[in-house]
């Protein structure tokens, strides 16, 4: 069928699709954590004030960018790039709807993900994630991303990757 590919664009950080996106990663990354160690899901309340506490300012041009993956033209998951410095690009919550996975979407993000980290100079990129997004681990490695030591103290890093570009 027609039109059942993937494709990559920059999305701005702050449009209805990247707003739904967000709230579909944060929805899902949140439950996963607290049904893991609280055995409930999240209040929806605390969602709403963490979704609004960050402004993804980061994630815009010059030195950043949101990136959405459409499949068959539809939404269906978002991954961010920043520049850190001159040479180090971070990889910032990739995600792809469940339905949606095993269909190439995270590859897809990765790459495009990591072309522009290169189109803005960077020759590495790193990133860290969750024990319990086994997932994304194995897309990393499968990528060629080598689990290194902390690069951050980010409140809920528990690997830390790091790949030349």
């Amino acid at each position: 069928m027609s039109g059942m590919t993937w494709t990559v664009t920059p999305e701005p950080h702050d449009s209805p699709i990247a707003t739904a996106l967000w709230r579909a990663y944060y929805t899902e990354v949140s439950d996963r954590y607290y049904l893991l160690h609280k055995g409930h899901r999240t209040d929806p309340a605390e969602l709403d004030r963490e979704i609004a506490a960050h402004a993804w300012d980061e994630l815009q041009p010059p030195k950043g960018t949101l990136l959405v993956a459409r499949y068959a033209d539809e939404p269906a998951g978002s991954a961010g790039v920043r520049l850190l410095d001159a040479d180090t690009a971070e990889l910032k919550r990739v995600f792809i709807h469940e339905p949606m996975r095993g269909k190439g979407g995270g590859q897809a993000l990765v790459r495009a993900a990591e072309a522009t980290a290169r189109s803005f100079g960077a020759t590495r990129m790193i990133l860290d994630t969750r024990h319990d997004l086994t997932e994304a681990r194995a897309l990393y490695t499968r990528l060629g991303y080598e689990e290194t030591p902390p690069h951050n103290n980010a409140v809920y890093a528990e690997h830390w990757f790091s790949k030349a570009l």
